[in-house]
């Protein structure tokens, strides 16, 4: 199955160039700094293809360094071509099985519409490769279709999906991730090309004791509320 799912994204790699830099990629940079990537990070992110987010997140992390890999060789070697002025950005060819950075943890680890067409039976055990490369303060950034509008592709325009291509149901992905020490801080439900909300992205941190909880300054409380009021006349 790995075999077919590389030579799908092989040829599809053309399809990416063609394509170059949309506003799901735009949308998913900007959610990644909301989600405090800082410019000395580490990134890991996994299913890059020709790497259209990667030289976007590299660019974000001037003083740190970005691992991008992919299942497909073919789009590893137009990434390296296409980015190759960019000296902090690394790719490789794995489809996660057996990864090993030897001491290596990663501050974002990022799944840019990616999970949806790795086998959901292979999910747990990925997790578990993610946490091995995780320290205290990682974040795991996920962004896939929403479900209920994959189910509608998947009804009503079948050709426009990939080789593999389903709907994650949220309860089961939050399991498996909570189940290799993270927890979920934020999940939303988006629109991007449709007036359906079509995809959703997710912020897992790395699960540790709260250690200190300070009251928000009063402050802040008083123009929060302030602000509400506010949307709430208007």
């Amino acid at each position: 199955m790995e075999q077919k799912v590389a030579q799908f994204y092989d040829e599809y790699a053309n399809n990416q160039i063609r394509i170059g830099v949309n506003s799901r990629h735009l949308s998913i940079i900007d959610k990644l700094i909301r989600s405090g990537l800082k410019p000395h990070h580490r990134v890991l992110e996994i299913g890059c293809g020709i790497g259209t987010v990667s030289h976007l997140i590299a660019k974000k992390t001037p003083k740190g360094s970005v691992l991008a890999v992919d299942i497909s060789p073919k789009s590893i070697d137009q990434a390296r071509k296409t980015w190759s002025n960019l000296t902090n950005l690394t790719f490789e060819v794995s489809d996660m099985k057996g990864f090993q950075k030897e001491g290596d943890t990663f501050d974002f680890i990022v799944l840019p519409d990616v999970l949806e067409h790795i086998p959901v039976s292979d999910h747990f055990s990925l997790f578990e490769t993610i946490s091995r490369h995780s320290n205290n303060n990682t974040v795991i950034f996920i962004h896939i279709p929403a479900p209920r509008f994959l189910e509608w592709m998947i009804e009503h325009e079948p050709e426009k999906l990939q080789v593999i291509d389903q709907p994650l149901d949220t309860a089961d992905l939050v399991k498996n991730i909570s189940a290799n020490d993270f927890y979920l801080e934020k999940m939303e439900t988006y629109s991007v090309y449709y007036e359906e909300k079509d995809y959703q992205y997710f912020v897992f941190r790395k699960s540790r004791p709260v250690s200190n909880i300070a009251h928000r300054s009063k402050w802040i409380i008083l123009m929060s509320r302030i602000w509400i009021r506010i949307k709430l006349i208007f």
